[in-house]
């Protein structure tokens, strides 16, 4: 049953201030009609024994006690999922937009299904632990830090660096290597309208568009659509996961931008903060979106997460970063001075890791090669940064040729093997002839965290 308020306390920025005469519920989605005609939409963010608080989805403007009425649904938010969803763009609240106008298209979504976008927990115990691949295409993210399904993997980046173009490449290259049902979600979290139109363009031309759902919030929209998006893409992604049996991958970007989003809805309610102003409540509320991910017992699909958030003057130390590293398996780090190289994407490899990779690579999935020879270029290319720093003490003439070739194994390894074109789609073969390409620099006795069985059958004289 709907209750009605007529009166509103006060208006503070998107928040509305009622006084509490009803058992409201946290999260219900509010309605309030303006001189009976317009109808604008909210949500319970805060309550108390006397006080109500209400977000606002749209604007305030307008809104006064004289010509108001809040009607409380006693629902929570809800949107509506099909297969009509495939290769369509949609608005924070799951309505298909046309992105040139960010008008709402008259086609809505036809289906009796609802679904709550805060979701349902996942049980630990029904959980099933990921063992397949995803080809990203990337060659140090297949090559180095090998994308499961079910996975959580990051990309830590940083203002000005090609986040943009690692995004809208994974979402067009990404692909299973069985014949399973895939389907990538991509999730624009309080972009501008030129990147969100750089990303539809890049997704048409892939030629893959039919298989893929994007969510669009722009940088003006409420800041309460960019807290809601993440969860109705996310909630999309349940249901062609578990109720479709696809394998789905979503990418979110950015980040940050919801961070941000979340410590100005807390400051507008005035709780307490806590790191650089950051609600207590971070993690939690980080964990609420990445833990909705994973393979469930019994079920044919998964739900794969990229979440890409840019590190504010690229702290890795900072909240928004140091708190999703802890929640999620891994994290592709990227690197200022390799972008000013002009590497493509430019992956600190030494500060990435993918927690997950070690059990599901190898001959059933990837090569038998493959654990032996990632683990050798990590850490030969620890060793020729080592010798890259002693150049600016001795100078390249004084080191020995066993460093010298250490020099030409790090050039070669980051201007052919790290470095790819935006529109370049490698698979695993070219991926692995890269790095094998890349430790044939050097002789075979330094080669000794591979068997000797793959040397002989993949070394380049």
């Amino acid at each position: 049953m709907s209750i009605i308020y007529k009166k509103i306390n006060q208006i503070i920025g998107p928040l509305l201030f009622l006084q509490n005469g009803h058992d409201v519920q946290y999260g219900e989605i509010v309605k309030i009609h303006i001189n009976n005609e317009t109808i604008r939409t909210g949500q319970v963010v805060k309550m108390s024994e006397d006080l109500i608080v209400v977000e606002m989805f749209e604007e305030t403007d307008g809104l006064s006690s004289k010509n108001s009425e809040i009607i409380f649904t006693g629902d929570s938010f809800k949107i509506k999922v099909s297969e009509e969803m495939l290769g369509r763009t949609f608005n924070s609240l799951g309505m298909p937009i046309d992105i040139s106008t960010k008008k709402i298209l008259k086609s809505e979504v036809l289906s009796e299904i609802e679904l709550d976008i805060n979701g349902t927990p996942i049980n630990p115990f029904g959980r099933e632990y990921p063992s397949d691949i995803i080809q990203t295409g990337v060659s140090v993210i297949d090559g180095l830090f090998t994308l499961i399904r079910g996975q959580k993997l990051p990309i830590f980046s940083g203002q000005g660096m090609p986040h943009n173009k690692l995004a809208a490449q994974i979402v067009s290259q990404a692909k299973v290597l069985t014949d399973e049902p895939f389907l990538i979600i991509f999730c624009g979290i309080g972009i501008i309208r030129d990147e969100a139109i750089y990303f539809l363009k890049k997704f048409r031309d892939s030629r893959n568009i039919q298989n893929i759902i994007s969510f669009i919030n722009f940088s003006n929209d409420p800041i309460m659509e960019r807290l809601i998006i993440p969860r109705v893409a996310l909630t999309t992604a349940e249901y062609f996961a578990f109720e479709k049996d696809m394998n789905v991958l979503i990418v979110l970007i950015d980040m940050t931008n919801y961070a941000e989003a979340l410590r100005e809805l807390s400051a507008s309610r005035e709780e307490i903060p806590s790191r650089k102003g950051y609600p207590g409540y971070l993690y939690s509320d980080f964990a609420s979106l990445y833990e909705r991910t994973g393979k469930l017992k019994g079920k044919k699909g998964s739900i794969t997460q990229i979440p890409i958030l840019t590190m504010p003057n690229d702290d890795i130390s900072h909240p928004i970063p140091d708190t999703t590293g802890y929640i999620t398996e891994g994290q592709l780090v990227f690197n200022r001075i390799l972008h000013k190289k002009g590497i493509y994407p430019p992956m600190e490899v030494l500060a990435s890791i993918s927690r997950l990779m070690k059990d599901a690579i190898g001959k059933k999935n990837t090569r038998e090669d493959h654990a032996n020879i990632s683990s050798q270029l990590l850490t030969l290319y620890s060793k020729s940064l080592e010798a890259r720093a002693l150049i600016s003490i001795v100078g390249e003439d004084s080191l020995n040729s066993n460093q010298k070739k250490l020099l030409k194994f790090a050039n070669n390894f980051e201007n052919n093997f790290l470095n790819q074109k935006v529109n370049e789609n490698r698979d695993f073969l070219k991926t692995f002839e890269l790095m094998w390409e890349a430790l044939s620099i050097l002789p075979k006795n330094q080669l000794f965290r591979i068997h000797q069985d793959y040397i002989d059958i993949y070394y380049q004289e």
